[in-house]
């Protein structure tokens, strides 16, 4: 299973999501058809994630080296955290926002396709590396999540409802994805002593994924001080997600990033 392979795990998988997503928001109290929109809504994320495992099979490698596999990863992921909030927490659009949001980056792939490559520079073949990907990926996985959960919160908010479950949600989602991010930022300094002889080095890469740690920090700060569940901490969290896109890939386009030592991503 190569790159050339894509775009039929894509559409494939975009299709189940769809189909899926109709036949359970037209369901209207109908349990066959409302469990029939769930098992392919699964099989979706299921293709992409034989996918994943098939690719990584082929190239002899883990698929982590470019951001379009970063984002295939993504894809893969985000639908998993739809389906856990739904089963934890019981609340079916997060699900949607899930595949949605995956389908965008699947699409974002199918129009820059990825070239097949197995090459693997030194620098990425630390046994660092991996684990500082994935738990990264998870993290910005979870924080996606939790801004759109904010969202939620915000506008139920401005029905004047009060605070929610979907503040609740935002909350638990953002502390767990601040652990992530916690993580990936040792697993990223004892990959950098590995592979360049420095923990830290202040690369652009660097700076702005401690700025984003420094932002969540800062979220979970204020919510021990104002007792959480407040509209300004929806607001903190939903704009948060922002920050956490130029740590991804935004920083990639910054002229003090050309130089970067994490330039294998081009």
């Amino acid at each position: 299973m190569t790159w050339v392979e894509f775009p039929y795990a894509a559409f494939l998988a975009m299709a189940f999501w769809a189909v899926g997503a109709v036949a359970k928001l037209t369901s209207s109290g109908k349990s066959s058809l409302s469990v029939a929109g769930k098992l392919l809504l699964w099989s979706g994320t299921a293709v992409m994630v034989a996918f994943l495992i098939l690719y990584w099979i082929t190239i002899d490698r883990p698929p982590l080296r470019t951001l379009g596999e970063t984002r295939l990863w993504y894809a893969t992921l985000i639908p998993l955290v739809g389906i856990v909030v739904e089963y934890r927490w019981k609340i079916r659009w997060m699900n949607y926002y899930c595949v949605a949001l995956a389908s965008l980056f699947l699409s974002i792939n199918l129009i820059f396709p990825e070239v097949y490559d197995k090459s693997l520079m030194p620098a990425l073949q630390s046994v660092w590396f991996v684990p500082h990907v994935v738990v990264y990926l998870v993290g910005y996985v979870l924080l996606a999540a939790s801004s759109a959960a904010a969202v939620h919160a915000l506008l139920l908010f401005r029905k004047k409802k009060g605070p929610s479950d979907a503040s609740m949600t935002s909350h638990y989602l953002a502390m767990l994805g601040f652990v992530f991010l916690t993580f990936g930022l040792v697993f990223g300094a004892l990959w950098a002593k590995e592979a360049w002889g420095h923990y830290w080095t202040w690369d652009p890469k660097e700076t702005w994924a401690l700025i984003a740690w420094l932002i969540y920090l800062g979220y979970l700060h204020a919510n021990a001080l104002a007792g959480g569940r407040s509209r300004s901490l929806q607001w903190y969290l939903a704009l948060s997600f922002i920050v956490l896109l130029v740590s991804w890939f935004g920083v990639n386009y910054l002229p003090s990033a050309q130089n970067s030592v994490h330039s294998y991503q081009s």
